[in-house]
Formats: C-alpha cells, sequence, structure tokens
C-alpha cells in the first residue's frame, strides 16, 4: 500500500461528503463480494504460478514460515519451482495463522498462545510430519477455538468505531490528526460493512474475517474519492486497529505451555518467530527447537540473536538450539490489484531470506556452525524422530 503522503487540509477535506447514509449500496456490495471472494481469475493464478524474482543459484530451500491464505497449494507449488530452478534440498512447511495445513509430507502452523509469565501474547511455529497429526483431533480443536477468538478482533475493532469508544477513538485521532468529518466519514462506511458482514456471515470464508477487510475495502474507495482522503482514512484505521490489539483480552488464548505439551506429544518440531516483538520469550526456558533469527519484520538484532543461540545450544537438559530464519510471505498480497498493493509485503517470497547469504551475518553463521543446509537437515531429522 502506498505510504500516507502529506496534504494541506483542503485537499483531502473538501472531498468529505456532508452527509452520507448507513445504507448499503450496490457499489458498496460490489467491492465487498471482490474484496471478500476467494476465487481467483486467470491473472491472478498468473501471477501466483509465475514469480517476478527468480534465484537460479540458489540450490537449498528452508521456508517453515509463511503464509499460504486462501492461495491454492498446487499454484504455490508451482511458483515454488519456478523461483528456484536449482532446488535440490528444501523443507518448505506452511504455517497458516491458527489452522493446520499439509504441504508434501509435512504439515504447520502458526499458534496465537498467551505466556503467562510476561502477561503477553507470543506466538509459535509448529511443524510436523503430515502423519502425526492426521488424527490429531484434540490439537485441531484448540487450533479451532484459537482461531475464532483470534478473527473475533475484527468484530471489537469495528465496534469500537460503530459503537465508539471515545478514549480509543481520541487517541487515535490525536496521533494522526483525523478530525470529526474524517471520523464520521469513516464510522459510516464500517457501519456498512458490519451490515454487509451480519447479512452474508455464513457465505463468507472464515479466513477473510481478518482486520485487512477494513483497509481492503476503503482501498477500492480510491478511485470515487481520491487517495489524499483514503490515506488518511489508512492512517487513522491502522492506529485504531494498534489499540484494539494492545487492549484484546489474552485469557482465552491458550497457554504457551499448554499449546507446547500439545504439540511435543504429536512429536512436533517448535520455533519461536521474530522475537523482537516479545523479547522476554527468550528468557522462558520453553521446550523448544530453535529461533527465528532474521525475518522481514526483525533484522535489527539478527547477528545478536545467532550468538544468544549459539552460547544456550548447549544447556544441561536442554535441547540443541537451531537457527532459522523466516520469509513471512503472505501468499494473498500478490493477488491484489498492483497500485494497491503493500509493497514490502509483496516483495517477499517463500525461501527467500537473504541474511543467509550477507556476508557480515555468515561470520555469525559460522561461528554458531551453522547454514541453511544444516538446518534443514537437522530440522528434517528432528521432525522423523
Amino acid at each position: 500500500m502506498r505510504n500516507v503522503t502529506t496534504h494541506k487540509l483542503a485537499d483531502w477535506v473538501s472531498v468529505i461528503p456532508e452527509k452520507l447514509s448507513d445504507e448499503v449500496t450496490e457499489q458498496d456490495v460490489a467491492i465487498f463480494n471482490k474484496i471478500t471472494n476467494t476465487s481467483l481469475s486467470a491473472e491472478q493464478q498468473r501471477r501466483i504460478s509465475h514469480p517476478t524474482r527468480v534465484f537460479p543459484r540458489q540450490q537449498s530451500v528452508l521456508a517453515v514460515h509463511w503464509h499460504p491464505e486462501f492461495i491454492p497449494m498446487p499454484l504455490i507449488e508451482q511458483r515454488i519451482a519456478a523461483a528456484y530452478p536449482a532446488m535440490s534440498q528444501s523443507l518448505v512447511i506452511p504455517t497458516q495463522h491458527n489452522e493446520l495445513l499439509n504441504l508434501g509430507d509435512y504439515a504447520g502452523v502458526e499458534v496465537d498462545c498467551y505466556s503467562r509469565g510476561f502477561n503477553q501474547k507470543v506466538q509459535l511455529l509448529l511443524h510436523f510430519e503430515k502423519s502425526r497429526v492426521e488424527t490429531a483431533d484434540h490439537l485441531k480443536a484448540m487450533l479451532a477455538h484459537t482461531f475464532k477468538y483470534r478473527s473475533s478482533q475484527l468484530f471489537e475493532f469495528i465496534e469500537t468505531i460503530t459503537r465508539p469508544k471515545t478514549e480509543r477513538l481520541n487517541r487515535a485521532a490525536q496521533e494522526t490528526g483525523a478530525n470529526n468529518a474524517l471520523i464520521q466519514f469513516v464510522r459510516v462506511y464500517v457501519r456498512r460493512i458490519e451490515k454487509m458482514i451480519d447479512r452474508q456471515i455464513n457465505e463468507i470464508p472464515p479466513a477473510m474475517l481478518k482486520n485487512k477487510i477494513l483497509r481492503n475495502f476503503f482501498d477500492e474507495l480510491r478511485e470515487p474519492y481520491g487517495d489524499a482522503l483514503i490515506d488518511r482514512v489508512q492512517a487513522f484505521l491502522k492506529t485504531v486497529k494498534a489499540i484494539v490489539k494492545a487492549n484484546f483480552s489474552l485469557r482465552y488464548f491458550y497457554r504457551t505451555s499448554e499449546i507446547i505439551e500439545e504439540a511435543r506429544a504429536l512429536h512436533a518440531g517448535i520455533v519461536i518467530p521474530h522475537p523482537e516483538q516479545f523479547w522476554p520469550i527468550l528468557l522462558a526456558n520453553y521446550d523448544i527447537d530453535g529461533i527465528e533469527a532474521w525475518n522481514p519484520q526483525s533484522q535489527k538484532y539478527t547477528q545478536f540473536l545467532i550468538s544468544v543461540i549459539r552460547r544456550n545450544r548447549h544447556l544441561p537438559g536442554s535441547r540443541e538450539l537451531l537457527v532459522f530464519m523466516g520469509d513471512d510471505t503472505h501468499m494473498a498480497e500478490k493477488i491484489r490489484d498492483p497500485h494497491l498493493q503493500d509493497t514490502e509485503k509483496a516483495g517477499r517470497e517463500i525461501g527467500w531470506q537473504p541474511a543467509w547469504d550477507d556476508f557480515s551475518i555468515c561470520k555469525a553463521l559460522i561461528n554458531a556452525d551453522t547454514n541453511r543446509e544444516k538446518a534443514i537437515e537437522q530440522y528434517k531429522q528432528r521432525l522423523a524422530a
């Protein structure tokens, strides 16, 4: 998505209608159906199966933190094969948020959970040989509960705007410079979105009931209202969303220890992703296999994290910690209209983690006696044990 630009007040205020009805229009329905549709056009299928970047020299592909979303796996497999024509070694496992998915011989998931020791939501990557989870009914029930609860954040986001939580909105307005006219504009359209969700709740694919449904809807209003106003709207919505997430109750998530216990019973591999977002987890001494030292959102402390993993990999009574990198690719971003894409997210590729080949980081990897090839083989061995 485009960066929010600075405009004179009149540039965006002047296009806000004085009166807007809460009634849903045909245009609203068309937009809503477009952004909640999971079928792909021929052009979208081509975009997935034909990557814009190819890595002809990369022979080893490690991808254990990425999100297929609603993109069909066969198209993703075509993309991976096209992106890495020299691939001779690989470990590629999908990690959908709170939904167990398979690819080849493996299954994976990224789970939201609650670490009571430092009162924070954290996430874990769980990886399995596919046969281990074919009848894992209890784990699947835990994930279904977590998926449903995490999805409920969308409704809190919506209700913060439509049934105003004044303190939250005032704070977002102060941080983004939103005035009453803009807030009312947002509220009217979010009410319309709420009505359409309520009308179609049983037909909307569960994977589409996410916070970004608001972002995607307002992006489709750029044509009638212009970039200046919608950029302001998106900045305001992003801030409201952050406030909602910060205040979202953690009590209904499973505890981290509960998720780990269930995963280990199924011989899972367990990796901590993007630890920059919750540093205390590194001190929690959880029973894990490794830590993600780099991903597109967490690059600042990569060398430090590798050194931490190296120092702690042989602690008495603990299993050897492995170094991982995660591309954190979100495949659905690639099928959005190019002018509406989040450029940074759309540029991510499954298995492309340039930190493995960064000359300064390579020194830290050598000191830790690891590389991408070793990580693949060591983790495969653990998943097979």
